[in-house]
């Protein structure tokens, strides 16, 4: 019976402990989302942009995607997706993760923060689907926002505060997923991602990101 006791406390125990680490990715996401959100907004290049961030009907930011490897590389980032509410604001966030696989010669470590303005619909339900690709077969158009691109048009338009390498980045073939984990960690099991994106369910550990993303744009 101590052995029965003792099991079920380490049980316990490591449940605890895992809570506490996914609390603790989560807020470090939300953060790293926020200061993202900020970063962009001063950037010259995302100026042309606002009015494109006053129509958006979502925006997914990734604080930090990684490239890593030499001749066989491996990019990855969790982050954080958002949509406007009828009312015009942005919704609670929803976890989730972009994920790649990328070929070359790739010496050391590169990052970027990548955030991409869904402009419709049809985009934002195709990346909140549970496991949307980018690239050919996706029926989606994707352009770039740079330096003076003020008439950028896509149903997707991606800005990005690269280093290294990454300058040239491509996002073809890169798949986006929901974290459900984290999901359910940060707002119970019972919400799903279309409830957190319609706002049915609020978390206090959001609310610097959501107002970073309000004022992002020109209103």
């Amino acid at each position: 019976m101590k052995n029965s006791s003792g099991f079920a406390a380490v049980i316990a125990l490591s449940a605890l402990t895992a809570s506490a680490s996914l609390a603790s990715q989560q807020t470090d996401i939300i953060a790293k989302a926020t200061t993202t959100a900020q970063h962009m907004k001063s950037d010259p290049a995302f100026g042309p942009a606002r009015n494109m961030m006053d129509r958006a009907r979502g925006v997914l930011i990734i604080p930090a995607l990684i490239k890593a490897g030499f001749i066989i590389g491996a990019e990855g980032g969790d982050g954080v997706l958002m949509a406007k509410t009828p009312s015009g604001t942005w919704s609670q966030p929803a976890f989730y993760r972009m994920e790649a696989a990328s070929f070359g010669l790739q010496a050391g470590l590169e990052k970027a923060e990548i955030v991409m303005l869904l402009m419709n619909d049809k985009a934002l339900n195709a990346v909140q689907a549970a496991n949307f690709k980018l690239g050919a077969g996706a029926g989606l158009t994707v352009a770039t926002l740079s330096g003076g691109a003020a008439a950028m048009t896509g149903d997707i338009v991606v800005w990005t505060s690269a280093t290294g390498a990454y300058g040239g980045l491509t996002l073809n073939g890169s798949a986006i997923k929901p974290r459900y984990d984290w999901n359910n960690a940060f707002y119970g099991p019972q919400w799903s991602v279309p409830d957190i994106l319609a706002n049915r369910v609020q978390n206090n550990g959001a609310g610097a990101l959501v107002a970073a993303v309000n004022t992002a744009g020109s209103g």
